[in-house]
């Protein structure tokens, strides 16, 4: 059995790469790359192609994640099809996807925090206009929701 996810955020530069990274490095630390895919894309277009912000790299390398190789793209249609499980970032991102849905859908779009209980917050604040503390802030929040996601996928193989 398989699972697939797609993390969500606005470009596909800063928060939904940051998810794809520290939840594969969960996965694969776990023993689950065959079981869990794992894709992240952007509801806006602005960025398609690009690699995911520089200070969002360099926070994520400070931890040892490397994104180096992601390149932003935007979701389609067929995502809907392709993935399992759509992780929005924030209630926009959330609110987007549920308007993009084909009738008939059975994908499952839930927030990615929802699977970070201990956390206050319910959406992955955009670090984009920010300070340096919130690429740091992101992770945070990103490895306690991957963190939760597992356990949930975990118990569905």
């Amino acid at each position: 059995m398989t699972i697939s996810v797609l993390f969500v955020c606005l470009g596909n530069i800063c928060r939904s790469p940051t998810a794809e990274v520290v939840f594969r490095d969960r996965v694969r630390a776990a023993g689950l790359e065959q079981h869990i895919l794992i894709d992240s894309a952007g509801t806006g277009d602005w960025h398609i192609g690009r690699a995911p912000d520089p200070r969002t790299q360099d926070a994520a390398a400070e931890r040892g994640y490397d994104m180096s190789s992601l390149r932003a793209r935007q979701v389609t249609v067929d995502d809907f099809a392709r993935f399992d499980v759509l992780l929005a970032m924030d209630d926009a991102n959330l609110a987007d996807l549920v308007a993009m849905q084909p009738p008939g859908s059975s994908v499952i779009l839930k927030r990615f925090l929802d699977y970070a209980p201990h956390s206050d917050l319910r959406e992955v604040p955009d670090p984009y206009y920010g300070g340096e503390d919130g690429f740091a802030a992101v992770l945070n929040l990103v490895e306690e929701g991957a963190d939760g996601l597992l356990v949930s996928l975990q118990e569905r193989l």
